[in-house]
């Protein structure tokens, strides 16, 4: 069951370039009972495993066990997009969106970011998270063709004026005071808003 939000970021970036992991930083910043992560993939990745036969938790992680259906996984899912762009949104909002901040931590197609800005346009910012290619690749990231030259990986890459932009190349105090001024502008809108 969702609520209005009051403050939505929606993430892109590359594969390892720490989306998860500064969307875990900024939830524990807002607090748990205030803030939400939403995955889009995440039920992308119910639906697929249960259409398939898959164990969903395997799906969730980033084991070879994803890497093994990933291809297949983006297929299907861009075949239910054609069909209906804010299919796997609706879905995230509707398990997930029960807080006054939802961080989406996924966001890879401009029907992504679409669904946010159009039906929730004046709580959405959109964050682009940057990593250095050789910094993705200590992380464990491997160029695979099919999947990062892929509109799943690279649909966002341009036409796309960012509301904010993260670093993420290892300078961990450069991230923590940029993560703390996302916070800080939030909660700041929030007590403006009284929300």
């Amino acid at each position: 069951m969702s609520t209005y939000p009051s403050a939505i970021l929606v993430f892109n970036g590359k594969r390892k370039s720490g989306k998860d992991f500064i969307s875990v930083s900024l939830q524990k910043r807002f607090g748990e009972d205030k803030c939400a992560i939403l995955r889009l993939s995440g039920p992308l990745k119910k639906q697929y495993a249960k259409e398939h036969n898959l164990d969903f938790d395997k799906l969730l992680d980033a084991s070879e066990y994803k890497e093994k259906y990933r291809a297949e996984m983006i297929k299907w899912g861009e075949e239910k997009r054609r069909a209906d762009p804010g299919y796997f949104c609706r879905l995230a909002v509707s398990e997930e969106g029960n807080k006054p901040i939802w961080i989406i931590s996924d966001a890879r197609r401009k029907s992504d970011v679409d669904y946010f800005q159009k039906n929730y346009r004046k709580v959405t910012q959109t964050v682009r998270i940057m990593a250095d290619e050789n910094v993705r690749i200590e992380r464990g990231y491997q160029f695979t063709k099919g999947i990062d030259d892929a509109e799943s990986e690279c649909g966002l890459d341009i036409g796309m004026d960012w509301d904010i932009v993260i670093y993420n190349n290892g300078d961990n105090r450069a991230l923590e005071n940029k993560l703390d001024l996302i916070v800080e502008d939030i909660n700041m809108k929030l007590a403006e808003n009284k929300l």
